[in-house]
């Protein structure tokens, strides 16, 4: 773990994490800071997401899961509520990187658990919804789980940071974003201050995948 996981982890047993100074264009003076907590899956969420997100089965059980509640940048220049479903030993880790976005002003169009849209990534996608943990195998792959079954991977802005393999884009709004000379607001390119908070923290890029990328996914693994 990096020094900053080791203080996002201390943090976490506070049950909080809080904004910070440092970084690039933070919250003007009177905007809300930064502010995280991770927390065990309680019984009314464990129930709205069995048979949707989660089910038996699935590679990591609801005890390894954890409910991250934070705040983040929007495209209308204000401070929201998201939420987010990850594999605990991340967590610390993701509420890291999401702090340090904030602090960017990096613009998230919104997040919510995808248990929203049925738990239909492709409903997801569509929405644009920065998402985590979903038990599903890897498209195209049945058999073979992704690595947001095991709550390691995160997708952020996916219309404006889509899938791109030759001529296919997905989601399909995302395919004006295809064109990564582009500069739009929310897009993720290589060696931004995106990729590297994610880097820090010890998390892969599917934009550096080849031959297909995946702009929108950060993976702990890289997979």
């Amino acid at each position: 773990m990096t020094r900053l996981g080791l203080a996002a982890a201390a943090a976490l047993a506070l049950g909080v994490l809080a904004g910070w100074s440092a970084g690039g264009g933070g919250p003007a003076p009177g905007e809300p800071a930064f502010e995280g907590s991770s927390t065990a899956l309680d019984a009314k969420l464990r129930k709205r997401m069995t048979g949707r997100s989660w089910h038996e089965g699935c590679p990591v059980g609801l005890g390894r899961l954890r409910l991250l509640e934070l705040t983040y940048w929007g495209f209308d220049d204000r401070a929201h509520n998201g939420r987010l479903v990850v594999h605990r030993r991340v967590a610390g880790e993701i509420l890291e990187v999401m702090r340090a976005l904030y602090e960017d002003r990096y613009p998230i169009r919104r997040m919510v658990l995808i248990d929203r849209y049925g738990a239909d990534d492709h409903r997801s996608m569509n929405a644009d919804n920065t998402s985590a943990f979903n038990c599903r195998f890897v498209a195209g792959q049945p058999g073979t789980w992704s690595q947001h079954a095991f709550g390691l991977a995160i997708d952020v802005n996916p219309v404006e940071n889509p899938y791109v393999s030759g001529g296919h884009v997905s989601p399909p709004a995302g395919r004006p974003f295809a064109d990564r000379s582009k500069n739009e607001p929310g897009m993720i390119h290589d060696g931004d201050a995106t990729v590297r908070a994610f880097a820090e923290q010890g998390f892969e890029w599917g934009g550096d995948w080849s031959p297909a990328q995946d702009y929108q996914h950060f993976s702990a693994d890289g997979k």
